[in-house]
C-alpha cells in the first residue's frame, strides 16, 4: 500500500515536471501565435490568392508574383529600399561606434551627453518626421539658414533624391544612440591592458582604433549591421513623412513597404498582392541577414 502511494505520488510528480515549463511558456507562446506566426502564415497563404479587403478570393497560384515581374512601381520600391539599405547601415555601423568612443570616458557631465545622444531613440518616429519636415521645408530653418549664408533655398522635401537622402539623415540620426548603447556595452569588455601595450608600441589613436577596437567588438559590428539592414529595408514611417502618402514626385520615392500599405489598404485593397510584396520583402530581409552572417563567418575563417 505504502509503496503504490509513493510509486503515483512519484508519477504525478514527474507529470508535474513535465508540464511546468510549458504553462510558464503558454503566454508568450499564445501571444507569438496570435501576433507573429498566424499573420505570418496568413501573409503567406494569401500570396496566392487574389484577395480583396472586403472579398475572400480564390487561389491563382504564382499569378500575384508573375504580376511583380511586370509592376514597374514595385521594382522603384526595390530600388528605394536597396539604395536605403546602402546609404543607411555603413553610417549605423561606423558612426555609433565613434559616438560611444567619444561617450565612454568617465568624465564630468557625460551623463548628460550619453542621455542627449539617446532622447532621439525614445521619441517618437512621426514627431521625429514631423520636427525634420518643418526644418528641412520650402520656408523651414534650414533653407532660412541657407538663405542668410547666400546658398539660396534648397527642395529638400521636393526633389527626388533629397528626399530619399533626407529621409536617410533621419534614419541615421535617430538610430545612432540605439547602437551607441550596444556598442559602450561592447566596449566594456574590451581589455584596457590591449590600449596600453598599442600605445607603448607607439600606436596613435586611428591605429588603435583600427589594430584593436575594431577587431575587439567585430561581433557587435555584424550585430548591428544585420539589426540595421533589416531595419532600413522595411522603412517606411521616414519616407513616408518626407515624401508624403504618394511617395514623392510621380511616387519615385515609395519603398516595397510603403507600397505594400498602398495596395492592400482601403476599401478596394488588393490584399493578396500585397501579401506577395510582403512575401518579396521576408525573403530579401532574410537573405540580407544571411549574408551578413556568412561575411562574418569568412572574415574569422
Amino acid at each position: 500500500m505504502a509503496s503504490s502511494t509513493v510509486s503515483s505520488g512519484t508519477r504525478r510528480v514527474r507529470r508535474q515536471l513535465a508540464t511546468s515549463p510549458w504553462l510558464f511558456a503558454a503566454p508568450g507562446l499564445l501571444i507569438a501565435g496570435a501576433f507573429i506566426l498566424y499573420p505570418f502564415v496568413s501573409t503567406l497563404v494569401n500570396s496566392f490568392t487574389d484577395r480583396r479587403t472586403l472579398v475572400p478570393g480564390e487561389f491563382v497560384g504564382l499569378a500575384n508574383f508573375r504580376e511583380l515581374l511586370h509592376d514597374d512601381m514595385f521594382w522603384i520600391g526595390l530600388r528605394n529600399s536597396a539604395l536605403y539599405v546602402l546609404g543607411v547601415v555603413p553610417a549605423l555601423v561606423l558612426l555609433p561606434l565613434l559616438l560611444a568612443l567619444l561617450v565612454q570616458k568617465s568624465i564630468p557631465g557625460i551623463t548628460f551627453f550619453r542621455s542627449a545622444f539617446y532622447t532621439p531613440v525614445v521619441a517618437s518616429i512621426v514627431v521625429v518626421g514631423l520636427i525634420w519636415v518643418w526644418m528641412l521645408d520650402e520656408r523651414g530653418l534650414v533653407n532660412s539658414v541657407l538663405e542668410t549664408i547666400g546658398v539660396g533655398r534648397i527642395g529638400f522635401l521636393s526633389d527626388q533624391w533629397l528626399i530619399l537622402l533626407s529621409a536617410m539623415a533621419v534614419t541615421v540620426w535617430k538610430g545612432l544612440g540605439y547602437y551607441m548603447i550596444i556598442y559602450l556595452a561592447a566596449l566594456a569588455n574590451v581589455p584596457r591592458e590591449l590600449h596600453e601595450a598599442a600605445a607603448v608600441d607607439g600606436a596613435g589613436a586611428l591605429r588603435r582604433f583600427v589594430t584593436v577596437t575594431m577587431p575587439a567588438v567585430r561581433s557587435t559590428m555584424v550585430l548591428v549591421a544585420a539589426l540595421a539592414s533589416v531595419a532600413a529595408f522595411k522603412v517606411f514611417s521616414e519616407v513616408y513623412l518626407m515624401a508624403g502618402p504618394d511617395g514623392g514626385p510621380a511616387g519615385e520615392d515609395t519603398t516595397l513597404v510603403m507600397l505594400v500599405q498602398r495596395t492592400g489598404t482601403g476599401l478596394t485593397g488588393r490584399v493578396g498582392y500585397a501579401s506577395a510584396i510582403s512575401v518579396v520583402v521576408f525573403v530579401v530581409t532574410l537573405v540580407l541577414m544571411l549574408l551578413v552572417l556568412r561575411a562574418d563567418r569568412k572574415e574569422e575563417s
